[in-house]
């Protein structure tokens, strides 16, 4: 069994407060794009992890994949093995949510290699327990998150957007970025950064792409600049070449920019990627998660 587990970008990310443990209440909208890492699942006696592709990831305990085998097998009691082998492909330290959606594929995976017939909302409380947007990696396509990312509402879908992805730094941890932003934030409140998120989800039920572009927002990336200036080059690159708005994604350090047309992306791509070597052209998806089985 294979699965394909997208990335994602944010189209908008808010945050309205501090919890008491520390996490940071979020309000975001998040959707799915066709940049994929991919899980193959073996038969195997215990529980092995091969980590392949232009991205690399160290394969121990520590990788989310590993933890949702270790997280199902303690809880359910497994007595099974299998042999995992992650392809990378989204960019690490992005924004991109790769290491949630490799989490999320390896539960719903497992969940079928293993035949546990665990229900959604049972996939869903053991995602939380592996990241914030581990729950919307499950299902992926277009949705508002809030809380710390566990409260999920599906937005309707009109047509894919078109869009080039450039990393132009060295990957930032999300600890690190919400770090940058609360310091940050206490001398140069981001305000100009603010996504309009209500206009955003009357943009989603419109199918309107210009006013989805006009609400996007992201209060993390001023303080992102702040410690990676080549944040705000790549941003300005993309939309001199063409898009209709460009933005940094989730905590960084990708940015995005998107183009009304597939022709458009490429023409701009083929004049960024000579600059910046981890640069990609996709669109957003309607599904975090593509099953592909056969018999074993």
């Amino acid at each position: 069994m294979r699965v394909k587990a997208r990335g994602k970008i944010n189209w908008t990310l808010d945050i309205d407060g501090v919890r008491e443990d520390g996490y940071h209440l979020i309000d975001t909208l998040m959707q799915s794009v066709e940049l994929y890492d991919t899980l193959k699942f073996e038969r195997a006696d215990g529980c092995v992890l091969h980590v392949e592709g232009p991205m690399r990831v160290t394969a121990d305990e520590n990788n989310l994949v590993m933890r949702a085998m270790r997280l199902l097998i303690s809880r359910l009691g497994v007595n099974a093995g299998c042999h995992i082998t992650l392809t990378k492909r989204i960019p690490i330290g992005a924004g991109m949510g790769g290491g949630s959606a490799d989490a999320a594929a390896a539960l719903a995976g497992l969940n079928r290699f293993w035949r546990l017939s665990l229900k959604d909302a049972d996939l869903h409380a053991l995602a939380l327990e592996l990241g914030a947007d581990t729950p919307f990696c499950l299902t992926g396509g277009l949705q508002r998150a809030t809380g710390i990312g566990e409260r999920l509402e599906r937005l309707p879908i009109s047509r894919p957007a078109y869009l080039v992805i450039i990393q132009p730094c060295w990957g930032i941890s999300t600890p690190e970025a919400f770090q940058h932003y609360d310091d940050y934030s206490r001398t140069c409140p981001p305000q100009s950064h603010r996504p309009d998120n209500e206009r955003a989800v009357k943009a989603a039920h419109a199918g309107s792409l210009a006013h989805m572009c006009a609400s996007m927002g992201n209060v993390l990336q001023p303080a992102a600049i702040h410690q990676r200036p080549e944040i705000a080059q790549a941003i300005q690159a993309l939309e001199h070449h063409g898009a209709m708005r460009a933005q940094m994604t989730g905590s960084g350090s990708a940015v995005f920019g998107v183009f009304a047309s597939a022709w458009a992306a490429q023409y701009a791509w083929e004049r960024v990627s000579p600059i910046w070597r981890r640069c990609w052209t996709t669109r957003t998806a309607s599904r975090g998660l593509v099953f592909r089985e056969w018999l074993t």
